[in-house]
């Protein structure tokens, strides 16, 4: 990670972390760099999401794009995963996206995608953060030469086209939820599933600006959990602000995570001869109990660090063609090269409609062991994970556990923190072996 950007683009507080003139400042390289840099005009598309400030960054990308003689194609409010298809589907030289995700609205992100509408690469972030801090400078386009705006809205309805075409059932008949999270997606998710015939009852679809993500969507399921059994539907589906991640929720109003999903699906393509190496990717972070369901029916898995950058990197890699995250962020590489909130709800409906069976009982063998997981400050992210004392504890709790349970003690990302995390048959297991670790980094005297 940079000093910026990190595994899910350039995030902050909007005028605060993250301003307009950063946002100018990327687009000006990135027009050069894909364009002026190389003898031609560079094109890129931008979508946004429905934060009030995610208007500011768009018009401030798109100066600096121009100012350094490309055009910005406009997409206006979509989701992250049209972007991507856009970018790789209709020739051009990278895609941008402003959402910062399931956060608050006051908080921003710029994303940016690769002509293949892939995670821009490291080294040209790089480029990107040393052209923000001053270093090199870059000619400003002239005359001519200067670039254009385009309203691309008809990128938008491609990718709304290409979903539909995703299904190979009907859902007629089907009493579908969806929880917009008042976010990119309430553009598109009901006009997507109401044309495949489902009855589309939809909520959080209303965006001001600033309820987005607010007590809604895929980080508060609750109000869809409630509304799924109020109405009487067989099944409802939650997005996050930019709609890359999805959970859903059974005819009973239970919570059916991105570990399930993994797990319907996997077994859905095996079952169907099309589990290439018969592998699911997952984090590190992915439940005890969706691999002991994954034993159970001979699927094999990888495992990751967090973020679902890595699960692709991982899958690109060694050809698998499902992965993903416990919190919903599903990577189908068949049909797309991000998470995509609204094509794994498509998926999760041909599984119902093929097999004939309500998600409840889709979802069933997946049994969450319980979960403890406490963060802990420390002086030193590194000194404290590689003391040998330390070690040393965590082997002996991996050690007892046995099949029974996992440990998992893993540095934050973005804090100076360490987190312990052990799932077991119960929670009172949990919390002793968690604070057994937590005792040994506190007499060790690493904890702030």
């Amino acid at each position: 990670m940079g000093k910026y950007f990190g595994t899910d683009g350039f995030r902050g507080e909007a005028n605060k972390g993250l301003d307009y003139e950063h946002a100018v400042k990327i687009g000006r390289y990135l027009g050069w760099y894909y364009g002026a840099r190389l003898g031609k005009k560079a094109k890129v598309v931008i979508g946004k999401d429905t934060r009030r400030s995610s208007y500011m960054f768009e018009y401030a990308l798109c100066a600096g794009l121009m100012a350094s003689g490309a055009d910005a194609y406009i997409m206006h409010v979509t989701t992250t995963p049209s972007v991507s298809y856009i970018a790789r589907t209709d020739d051009f030289d990278c895609g941008i996206m402003i959402s910062a995700s399931h956060n608050p609205f006051y908080d921003n992100g710029i994303k940016l995608l690769n002509s293949h509408g892939e995670k821009m690469d490291e080294e040209t972030i790089l480029k990107v953060e040393d052209y923000i801090d001053g270093i090199g400078e870059i000619p400003l386009a002239e005359r001519e030469n200067i670039g254009r705006t385009v309203d691309y809205v008809a990128g938008r309805n491609r990718y709304i086209g290409y979903l539909i075409s995703m299904s190979k059932y009907s859902f007629k008949g089907i009493k579908v939820g969806l929880d917009c999270a008042n976010g990119a997606s309430w553009m598109i998710a009901k006009g997507v599933f109401d044309a495949l015939g489902a009855k589309t009852y939809v909520i959080n679809d209303e965006p001001d600006g600033t309820n987005i993500n607010t007590n809604c969507g895929s980080t508060h399921i609750e109000g869809l959990r409630k509304f799924v059994v109020e109405k009487g539907l067989d099944v409802g589906f939650a997005y996050d602000g930019d709609a890359d991640r999805c959970l859903c929720v059974d005819e009973n109003g239970n919570v059916v995570t991105g570990d399930h999903i993994l797990y319907i699906y996997g077994l859905y393509m095996k079952e169907r001869g099309k589990l290439l190496n018969n592998k699911v990717v997952t984090t590190v972070m992915s439940n005890f109990g969706l691999y002991k369901a994954l034993d159970a029916v001979g699927i094999e898995y990888e495992k990751t660090k967090v973020g679902d950058k890595y699960v692709y990197e991982n899958m690109v890699k060694n050809g698998h063609r499902i992965g993903g995250e416990q919190s919903g962020h599903i990577i189908f590489t068949k049909y797309a090269t991000t998470g995509d909130g609204i094509l794994t709800s498509i998926k999760m409906m041909e599984v119902m409609i093929a097999k004939e069976k309500p998600m409840s009982e889709l979802a069933k063998p997946v049994v969450f062991y319980p979960q403890v997981l406490k963060n802990v400050r420390v002086k030193s992210k590194p000194d404290a994970q590689n003391d040998p004392d330390v070690q040393a504890a965590v082997k002996k709790v991996a050690d007892e556990l046995g099949d029974a349970g996992r440990i998992l003690v893993r540095e934050s990302g973005t804090e100076p923190v360490i987190r312990v995390m052990v799932e077991a048959d119960s929670k009172e297991i949990c919390e002793k072996y968690v604070d057994s670790v937590i005792d040994v980094i506190r007499a060790k005297g690493h904890i702030e």
